[in-house]
């Protein structure tokens, strides 16, 4: 080794604290994380109460921008329940951010985040009475002027979620998923997980020809006629591969351009060997890598809102698709956090 570099090495690193850098890059990213303290340290991952991204507990939406909220409920499944449990697994995976290393983002440094606890449900038998106290539930969001980042729960969750933010007018949507979840009525029911964005179109608060669904396959194609019918850009998991990521990644921001738009990932739409534990599984989805690459692609779009759903930690005894969930659920934070900057300056 060259012994002046070493040296060089030594006067720069030696007894330095973990947030001390010499770089101008590495500085920017510490005070960031650490404020002015080369001495502070990270919340211990392994103690304390589990939150959401390890963000902090708060009861109430006083002084806050972004809220990461749970909701605990799969009264809405066609196969596999325990989608309820998907908030509470996804609490706790701990070491996720606080900084994306691609995009550079560093959400707490901008925007205001706190876990504020889970949608509070008045039966936990009725579901279209769930179905109300979501939409109820986000309404005072929308009012309070925050963005909302949920995990579910399964993907009906996310009809009464866009009717509360699409009240004023329709919305555009990314949608990563396995299923088109554009279904008619159900066994009787016209909520449940599979329809949930025909229900939103129908409900004037998304714009099918505005929604683009990514990820598409599996023996259901016989039941999404609608997505069609009303203008949706279906992109099937063997397009998604011929296209390759970034040819996705333009025509969503080609198709969406600045218009607000939520983003909905249901964990299914990832191959089954990276995320075993949801209700109905398909073969052959996105890889990780390739889902993290496309929404890092989405960075400075006009996110009003996001979620994770779908995932059922029992069916997944190794935890990683709660791991997948929660670094699903920091790249939509740090879209979020970033659109925040973007319409009022901060950061």
């Amino acid at each position: 080794m060259d012994q002046e570099k070493l040296a060089r090495l030594k006067a720069q690193y030696s007894d330095k604290s973990v947030f001390e850098n010499q770089t101008e890059k590495f500085q920017k990213m510490a005070r960031q994380v650490a404020g002015d303290d080369p001495d502070a340290t990270r919340t211990k991952p392994y103690s304390g109460i589990s939150s959401f991204l390890d963000m902090r507990v708060q009861d109430g939406l006083e002084n806050l921008d972004i809220a990461i909220i749970g909701v605990p409920m799969d009264l809405a499944v066609s196969n596999r329940a325990g989608a309820r449990l998907g908030p509470r697994s996804v609490r706790h995976i701990e070491r996720i951010g606080p900084v994306n290393h691609q995009t550079g983002v560093v959400p707490s440094a901008v925007c205001r985040i706190a876990d504020i606890g889970d949608v509070p449900f008045r039966s936990r038998y009725s579901l279209d009475q769930s179905i109300e106290d979501i939409e109820l539930f986000y309404r005072k969001i929308k009012q309070a002027g925050i963005l909302p980042l949920s995990v579910g729960g399964d993907h009906s969750i996310t009809h009464p979620i866009l009717k509360a933010l699409g009240a004023d007018a329709p919305v555009a949507l990314v949608h990563i998923d396995a299923h088109c979840d554009t279904a008619g009525t159900y066994d009787g029911s016209k909520f449940h997980h599979g329809g949930p964005f025909r229900m939103a179109v129908l409900d004037g608060v998304l714009d099918p020809e505005k929604t683009i669904q990514i990820g598409i396959r599996g023996g259901s194609e016989t039941i999404w006629e609608f997505s069609y019918e009303s203008g949706m850009t279906v992109i099937h998991m063997e397009e998604f591969m011929a296209m390759g990521v970034k040819a996705i990644i333009q025509k969503t921001r080609d198709l969406i351009g600045d218009l607000p738009v939520y983003i909905s990932v249901d964990v299914d739409g990832f191959d089954p060997a990276y995320a075993p534990g949801t209700g109905t599984p398909e073969i052959g989805g996105i890889l990780p890598r390739e889902g993290l690459q496309f929404l890092r692609g989405l960075m400075g779009m006009n996110v009003i809102g996001a979620d994770v759903v779908e995932v059922a930690p029992m069916y997944d005894p190794t935890t990683n698709t709660a791991q997948l969930g929660a670094q699903l659920l920091f790249e939509e934070l740090c879209l979020l956090a970033e659109a925040h900057k973007n319409r009022h300056g901060d950061g």
